[in-house]
């Protein structure tokens, strides 16, 4: 039996070409999603996969966009083979935190629901500053030291920007629509497979930043009436803290989640690399929707030199022949894990 680790996406992940990934999957947790945005009113996970066309206001914007991103991992992460594959913990970028909440028990589904749901309505009645996303890695998937140091330098350059994700080799910068505004102007345009970077995530709150204290308080009154575990499985906050299942402290993990991982910097570099180096995997499995936290997973394997992996060349070599990361969006990569 092959030991892994799950690494749940956060929003944004969701994308034109996951459209229709939840039509054909049978799935416990799915089923019980759908029933409880029903029970509100709400247009369920699999209504919204469902559509005929993606549209930015259905499956981007926060109050639609979180918990579909959140059944689309959870139905995958009940396709796993457990007779092959042993999960041994788990973590989640941003977002993703709350589904690896879900997956490994601490919350239940309806609970982990009602916590993504809460914190994506807040962002249909008011949507707080914004974040963009800018790499810093070179062609290799090096860190490219200049073009970090450009990046610390813009932060500390305006008052209104904040780090809001380390998320590999790319920075995800939350702030003020001036802050925003001043980043745009001082870091170099940069373009990669025809996007243009800093790129600007649309219908996105400045998450992980100090603007979100308010909306931090106004969670923790709201969802005071939760019943937090212990997880089932080690899994890894945005601070690198690892949760064990036989010492974990739920009130802590409760506070955790509604204080500092709404409102200071998410590492996702040293969450990951904490995760690796506790568990050990065989494998990191990483859920739907979509693969593009691939690259930054792969930036963190290559800077940790993980499995001998020191270069995107070794990266790509080694996923052709006995891959390390599985993405399940990838049919080939799916096959080696799913029932």
């Amino acid at each position: 039996m092959k030991r892994a680790v799950l690494v749940c996406p956060g929003r944004g992940s969701y994308s034109r070409e996951s459209l229709g990934m939840l039509q054909d999957l049978s799935s416990p947790a799915l089923a019980r999603l759908d029933k409880f945005r029903a029970s509100h009113g709400a247009a369920t996970p699999t209504d919204i996969d469902g559509a005929e066309r993606f549209s930015s206001r259905k499956h981007i914007a926060g109050e639609h966009a979180s918990l579909l991103t959140a059944a689309c991992t959870l139905a995958d992460i009940d396709q796993i083979d457990s007779d092959a594959i042993q999960i041994v913990g788990a973590c989640g970028n941003s977002m993703g935190w709350y589904t690896t909440l879900a997956a490994s028990g601490v919350l239940t589904l309806e609970e982990a629901a009602e916590l993504i749901d809460t914190l994506g309505g807040y962002q249909a009645e008011e949507l707080i500053g914004g974040q963009l996303v800018y790499p810093f890695y070179d062609e290799e998937w090096h860190i490219d030291p200049t073009l970090s140091a450009q990046v610390s330098a813009c932060v500390d350059g305006h008052p209104g920007l904040h780090w809001s994700i380390l998320l590999g080799g790319q920075a995800v910068l939350g702030g003020t629509e001036e802050g925003i505004a001043h980043a745009v102007e001082a870091l170099p345009a940069l373009e990669s497979k025809g996007i243009k970077f800093p790129l600007r995530l649309p219908l996105h709150a400045a998450f992980h930043t100090p603007l979100m204290v308010g909306t931090a308080e106004r969670a923790r009154a709201d969802l005071a009436h939760l019943n937090w575990r212990k997880p089932e499985w080690p899994i890894v906050d945005g601070h690198g803290h690892l949760w064990h299942p036989h010492h974990a402290d739920p009130s802590a993990i409760r506070d955790y989640t509604l204080g500092p991982q709404i409102t200071e910097m998410f590492d996702f570099t040293v969450m990951l690399r904490s995760l690796l180096g506790e568990t050990g995997p065989d494998h990191i499995i990483l859920p739907g929707p979509g693969s593009n936290l691939g690259g930054a997973i792969a930036q963190v394997l290559i800077e940790l030199g993980w499995s001998q992996i020191h270069s995107r060349s070794q990266f790509l070599e080694r996923q052709q022949q006995d891959p390390v990361l599985l993405a399940l969006s990838r049919p080939e990569q799916r096959a080696r894990v799913t029932r």
